[in-house]
């Protein structure tokens, strides 16, 4: 079986999904607690951070993507072992990877074979299209 790899916009579509995601979470989650009286700054803080850091590895880790990648049709598997997810510790890094370098991250999705961005090739992983 062939493996048929996810192309740039489609990665891009995804983080522009999971960005308006986690947007509209935040600010629910901002007006769920605006009906409560004297909730403290780092209560909220807390919150949009928890929001912003693990959205992405425990989608990742549990359903092979986020809703972006879901509804782009595609996947983060392990590299040696497709049809797995990978697991929390390595989505966890592979976000922070991505999140620190931002689009200069998916530079070199176009300059390889298995078309990895440079947070794939640190945790081996690989972003497939669903067939």
């Amino acid at each position: 079986m062939t493996k048929e790899y996810a192309l740039l916009p489609d990665r891009i579509k995804a983080v522009v999904i999971d960005g308006i995601l986690l947007i509209a979470a935040m600010y629910a989650v901002s007006e769920i607690l605006s009906l409560f009286e004297n909730v403290p700054n780092y209560v909220r803080i807390s919150i949009a951070i928890l929001l912003f850091l693990l959205y992405d590895p425990i989608f990742t880790s549990q359903f092979g993507g986020t809703i972006g990648h879901s509804y782009s049709k595609i996947m983060v598997q392990k590299d040696a072992i497709t049809e797995q997810n990978i697991g929390l510790a390595p989505a966890l890094f592979r976000f922070l990877i991505k999140f620190s370098l931002g689009w200069v991250s998916l530079l070199t999705v176009t300059g390889n074979q298995k078309k990895k961005a440079l947070q794939d090739l640190v945790v081996n992983s690989v972003v497939l299209r669903e067939k």
